[in-house]
């Protein structure tokens, strides 16, 4: 059952506490706000997997936990597959009647990293949407291989200097794009879509509601801003979030039955992709002369996105 009384964050950051607070992750990581904000915005028992990645090794170092709920660490690749395994074990008993509480509302949810979600588990996750469980799959887009040395995945956006895409004298960084994970899900036909980020946290535990209150495989992608590999003062966290989502470069919106695109957060003021990229060091080098036509080129493809989404949005398709 989703908790309907969210008034202030105060009140809603200790709803309903089942992730604890003695865990490792660094300070200032964006990944245990999202987490903390799904388990607070339902009071359906929960059952959770995560793959391998900083969410784990930070909330499970053996024979502690920070988890106060159901929760199982698979493989690099693997935690959609075993959250639809629980699932479809526990379609199964509820069946047979053989639950101890057989009315007992429960969802399944799997947490992975860009990299397990992006690279390595796309191929178990994709297969898991198209098989439709009723699951929802949370990506923690910190947009690199944080927890192995800051490696780029391809969530690595264009011009990102990363320990295997650096930047240097002969080369402004990662050189690719990054991949449309919103565009793919919602082409797997997956009932709902959301990109959504914890600086804007109603609009956040609106979305997760919503997920896992729809039937079938939902898939959320949540910005997690990453002060180690984006190389920000820790304090800065939301501070950075907001001017991703301030200048478009994580546009916030949701995709209904793989074609209604819904935009949940206009900025009143756009700001300038310059102000974005100047906040963290991953970029500095952009501003170099050699390299300043790359953020020209940035603040272009971000203009186009933008504008794409407005047009879908207008035309219901």
């Amino acid at each position: 059952m989703a908790i309907t009384s969210i008034k202030n964050l105060k009140e809603f950051s200790t709803t309903n506490e089942r992730l604890e607070g003695a865990h490792l992750l660094c300070p200032g990581c964006a990944h245990s706000m999202i987490v903390r904000e799904l388990m607070n915005c339902t009071d359906d028992n929960l059952v959770i997997s995560s793959n391998t990645g900083c969410l784990e090794v930070s909330t499970a170092v053996y024979p502690y936990t920070s988890w106060d709920t159901s929760w199982i660490h698979i493989g690099f690749e693997n935690a959609a597959t075993a959250v639809t395994g629980a699932e479809a074990m526990h379609k199964a008993r509820k069946r047979k009647g053989t639950l101890k509480d057989q009315d007992a509302p429960v969802k399944f949810v799997a947490f992975g990293g860009d990299g397990s979600t992006y690279d390595i588990g796309f191929q178990w996750l994709s297969g898991a949407v198209e098989r439709g469980h009723d699951f929802t799959y949370i990506c923690l887009d910190n947009e690199n291989y944080a927890n192995t040395g800051g490696q780029r995945s391809s969530a690595t956006p264009i011009g990102s200097s990363t320990s295997t895409a650096p930047a240097g004298s002969h080369s402004y960084g990662e050189k690719q794009k990054k991949k449309d994970m919103m565009a793919i899900m919602a082409a797997h036909g997956a009932p709902y879509v959301a990109q959504l980020a914890p600086n804007k946290w109603k609009i956040m535990a609106k979305g997760f509601q919503k997920a896992l209150e729809t039937e079938g495989a939902c898939f959320i992608n949540t910005v997690s801003a990453c002060t180690t590999e984006w190389k920000f003062d820790p304090k800065d966290t939301i501070a950075v979030t907001d001017l991703a989502t301030d200048s478009l470069m994580f546009p916030i919106y949701e995709i209904i039955d793989g074609h209604e695109l819904n935009i949940l957060y206009r900025p009143k003021k756009i700001i300038s992709i310059e102000d974005y990229l100047g906040a963290q060091g991953r970029y500095k080098h952009l501003f170099k002369p050699q390299y300043r036509h790359m953020i020209e080129q940035i603040q272009k493809d971000v203009d186009n996105y933008w504008t794409m989404l407005q047009r879908r949005e207008e035309a219901r398709i």
